[in-house]
C-alpha cells in the first residue's frame, strides 16, 4: 500500500488535538500532535509519538520532561501556530505546572517525566510518568480527515 492510502485510512480516526511542550535553554518548544494516549492508571502513564525529524524529539530527550495540553475548540489558532500552518501575531503565553510549560485554558494538561523511550519505525514513543494534571471546562477541538472540527456537546 502507498503512504497516501495509509494516511487517508488513519485520518478516519477522529482525535482530539494536543500541544506537546517542553522546556529548553532558550524558553519553550511546542508542537501540535494528535498521537497521544493514556497508557496506565497505576502507575499513571501516558504516551506520545514524535517523528524522528521533529525538533521536539531532541528537546524532550534533553529536558527529560514534557507537557501535553488538550485544546478546546477556541484554541484552533494555537494548534495552527504550532503546526506551522498559520503563525499567531502575538507571542504564545505559557503557564507552568511543576516547572513544565503548558497551554493556559486548555481542557486539561498533564506534565510528565520520561519513563521510557521506544523507537518504532520513523517515530519515538515517549512513555511519560504523570507528575501532575490540571482540568478546565470547555468543548474539545477535534481533528478528522485532515480538518479541524467540533462536536455538539452530549452533556445534558
Amino acid at each position: 500500500m502507498d503512504d497516501r492510502l495509509f494516511r487517508n485510512a488513519m485520518g478516519q480516526f477522529a482525535t482530539g488535538v494536543t500541544i506537546i511542550t517542553s522546556p529548553t535553554e532558550d524558553g519553550v518548544h511546542g508542537m501540535t500532535a494528535n498521537a497521544f494516549k493514556s497508557v496506565s492508571l497505576s502507575p499513571k502513564l501516558i504516551a506520545i509519538s514524535i517523528d524522528e525529524r521533529a525538533t521536539m524529539l531532541e528537546t524532550i530527550q534533553q529536558s527529560n520532561e514534557f507537557g501535553v495540553s488538550f485544546l478546546s475548540k477556541e484554541q484552533q489558532p494555537i494548534s495552527m501556530h504550532f503546526a506551522n500552518q498559520k503563525r499567531l501575531e502575538e507571542e504564545v503565553e505559557f503557564t507552568y505546572l511543576d516547572g513544565v510549560p503548558i497551554i493556559p485554558h486548555s481542557l486539561a494538561s498533564v506534565v510528565c517525566t520520561v519513563h521510557e523511550m521506544i523507537v518504532a519505525g520513523d517515530h519515538t514513543i515517549f512513555i511519560g510518568a504523570v507528575k501532575d494534571v490540571v482540568v478546565n471546562e470547555g468543548e474539545p477541538l477535534l481533528f478528522y480527515e485532515g480538518r479541524y472540527g467540533t462536536y455538539e456537546s452530549i452533556k445534558q
